[in-house]
């Protein structure tokens, strides 16, 4: 047992050991009732740039449980600090077949490790690469413009998160999270995940961490199988009987789609098998560029370029006369905009960031929410609207060249990159474009009194010679596989729709956990196999 105590102020000049030494304090204890003692979470408070300083938690454990529920009691921001481990319930009805797991992003890898780690021998399908080829394959599209359609920055071991940066925040509280956490550091991550408010594994770690729990997952009787995607689903009865792949038919005791929010095959075979499919809310937009340090001037005034402070992030919203979210998201300090296709003659953008963050660039998401209201309500409308999007900017460049523009050129109707304050880090290479050849006039226009309206909450944004590089489509999925009690499909009860592909997650942390509570409903109705 220990107990979390929260809002501890922590001076720049002061150390870690200044935050617990205070915490300590607050609670009343003595040195000799103390059995550990640390930070559990440090955050940035930039709110005020004159009084830059840290926030903390910190973690007690003592050697009495009773003394600590007291202090939860007594002291102002104590709490019990949650459990990270997983208490799995075993069912008891018995497997025919295995579970397979279609997807090896986050949902799907945490699935088959909690699975794998209590006896289940989960199979996974990936589409996709293992992470050393996958990571050839995306850097020739790069260089090239040569794009596998099954292996890229979508596809493949870890999923889309992979190429991302490896963002760890979340809005979500499920305890579950710790486990994720843990998980991630003990597989190479650097350890600063486990206390940062806004954790970051980085992408050149984090295709080192998935290859681990992938070898974990293997040495604890599981099975993942690269380039190997699911094919078909024999559904009969209410329930699926077996499934197709290139091994051929297997017999199979549940499925778990965790299949990314950009695997429109995989949709569209579960809507030829009758599974039900809506269509959800997303966001599509654009990727701004500034100079890395104009981002930390905009944030930390004076104290730019302090060593104690971490890369400058920052997080924007707001509502549009008409209600309309305009929002900035996977915000890449000192990283790129990277080339994020998965179908031929689609141009697609993203943002990444290795663990040092130290590129000359940094780079957001802005974004403008769009519903079905705007697209139609068919369950594929929403795929089919970004579709049209990314296909227009591949026909504009002629190829995965993408179009691009300065803010003020944008915001005055006149495309142009002459005067741009950054040099665009798009590999495949920006052109000249008007953005309102690509979306439709309520994007445009919602995107430009984002940029108005964040120009006056950060300086930087004032910046007319920032670069704007398009399009931004694939935010989330565009669809939702409607899920029953205990997690699975209404039209078959061992079907389990997971993570960010099927709509219940938003980003590796939220998929990851939703990983975990779909190997915990499965393993709650059936009995392991050992």
């Amino acid at each position: 047992m220990a107990v979390i105590v929260g809002n501890i102020n922590l001076p720049l000049t002061e150390d870690a050991g200044w935050a617990v030494a205070a915490a300590v304090r607050k609670c009343g204890l003595r040195q000799e009732e103390i059995v550990r003692a640390d930070i559990h979470k440090l955050s940035l408070d930039a709110r005020k740039r004159g009084g830059i300083h840290f926030v903390c938690s910190v973690y007690i454990e003592t050697a009495d449980p009773k003394r600590e529920q007291a202090l939860c009691k007594r002291v102002e921001g104590c709490r019990l600090a949650a459990v990270s481990g997983i208490e799995p319930i075993f069912g008891s009805e018995k497997q025919r077949g295995r579970v397979v797991i279609a997807g090896f992003g986050p949902a799907g890898m945490f699935a088959a490790l909690v699975l794998a780690k209590y006896g289940y021998r989960p199979l996974v399908l990936e589409k996709g690469a293992d992470a050393d080829k996958r990571r050839e394959l995306v850097e020739r599209f790069w260089q090239t413009g040569e794009l596998d359609e099954s292996s890229n920055v979508q596809f493949g071991e870890g999923g889309a998160g992979t190429f991302s940066d490896g963002k760890l925040t979340t809005r979500i509280s499920d305890p579950r999270c710790r486990f994720v956490l843990e998980t991630f550091a003990r597989s190479g991550a650097d350890s600063s995940i486990l206390t940062k408010a806004k954790p970051h594994i980085g992408t050149d770690v984090l295709c080192k961490v998935v290859k681990n729990i992938r070898r974990e997952v293997i040495s604890c009787g599981g099975e993942v199988c690269f380039e190997t995607p699911l094919m078909g689903l024999d559904v009969s009865g209410g329930r699926v009987r077996s499934v197709k792949s290139i091994r051929g038919d297997e017999e199979c005791a549940a499925v778990v789609i965790a299949c990314g929010h950009s695997a429109g095959e995989t949709f569209g075979l579960l809507d030829g098998c009758g599974v039900a499919l809506e269509p959800k809310p997303f966001s599509v937009g654009v990727r701004i560029e500034h100079l890395r340090e104009d981002v930390e001037k905009s944030l930390y005034g004076k104290y730019a370029g302090d060593p104690r402070l971490p890369a400058a992030e920052y997080q924007l919203s707001h509502h549009t006369a008409q209600g309309r979210g305009v929002y900035t998201f996977c915000m890449c300090p000192g990283g790129t905009v990277v080339a994020a296709a998965s179908e031929r003659g689609g141009v697609v953008t993203n943002g990444m960031s290795e663990f040092a963050r130290s590129g000359r660039n940094s780079n957001a998401a802005v974004a403008v929410s769009v519903s079905p209201a705007d697209f139609g309500g068919g369950a594929f409308d929403g795929f089919n609207f970004a579709k049209r999007i990314e296909k227009a900017a591949f026909a504009a460049g002629k190829g995965y060249a993408a179009p691009a523009t300065t803010v003020k050129g944008f915001l005055d109707g006149k495309p142009t990159l002459s005067g741009a304050s950054v040099e665009p880090t798009y590999a495949r290479g920006v052109f000249a474009c008007e953005l309102r050849q690509l979306f439709p006039g309520f994007v445009t226009a919602s995107l430009a009194e984002g940029l108005d309206v964040f120009s006056r909450k950060m300086r930087c944004y004032g910046d007319g010679g920032a670069v704007l590089t398009a399009p931004e489509t694939r935010t989330s999925s565009p669809i939702r596989i409607p899920r029953a009690d205990g997690g699975v499909t209404e039209s078959a009860d061992n079907l389990y729709p997971c993570g960010e592909g099927a709509g219940y997650a938003g980003g590796i942390m939220s998929a990851a956990v939703d990983g975990v509570n779909t190997a915990l409903a499965i393993m709650a109705r059936f009995a392991p196999e050992l």
